[in-house]
């Protein structure tokens, strides 16, 4: 791998980090413009490379009794060109709304009756000089974070009580 590759991928762990870390640190109920202000700084780690190439995803899980991992909400954003805000976009189909996740959740993370807040970016990666990655590759990163100041963190009315 190249060094501006190396840069970039280490560059996409830091903006998943960031992206739930600031989540996991709201003071319980967040709104599309927190999302889009959290979304808008986090893929700003990106620079100097592009950050149109970046598409991220925040989503809370809640870990039922039974150890069943399901998302409650979920936010996806771009920036798209020449634009210096992020656009807030659909989530991907596995991570909507009642969707169960169980597995993509580590299970030393499985604890019951709590949240997590997830994040995940994926960044396409074209080589400068295409001698040896003669065509995009995706580089890709995901972090999870317990909320901090509250029990769960809320979004669009949901979960209605924490």
């Amino acid at each position: 791998m190249s060094s501006p590759a190396v840069a970039v991928d280490r560059k996409v762990t830091l903006i998943a980090r960031t992206l739930s870390d600031l989540t996991s640190q709201s003071s319980g109920t967040v709104t599309d413009s927190n999302l889009q202000n959290t979304f808008t700084a986090s893929m700003s780690i990106i620079t100097p490379y592009d950050n149109t190439l970046v598409n991220g995803t925040i989503a809370q899980i809640y870990i039922d009794a039974n150890s069943i991992a399901k998302t409650q909400w979920s936010k996806s954003a771009v920036i798209a060109s020449g634009a210096t805000q992020a656009s807030l976009t659909a989530p991907p189909p596995t991570l909507a709304a009642n969707t169960t996740v169980t597995s993509m959740i580590p299970s030393t993370l499985l604890i019951p009756s709590t949240y997590l807040i997830f994040s995940q970016v994926s960044y396409i990666y074209t080589a400068p000089v295409k001698y040896v990655l003669k065509s995009g590759v995706t580089l890709s990163d995901v972090s999870y974070t317990r909320p901090r100041q509250v029990t769960c963190v809320a979004y669009g009315g949901v979960p209605t009580s924490c």
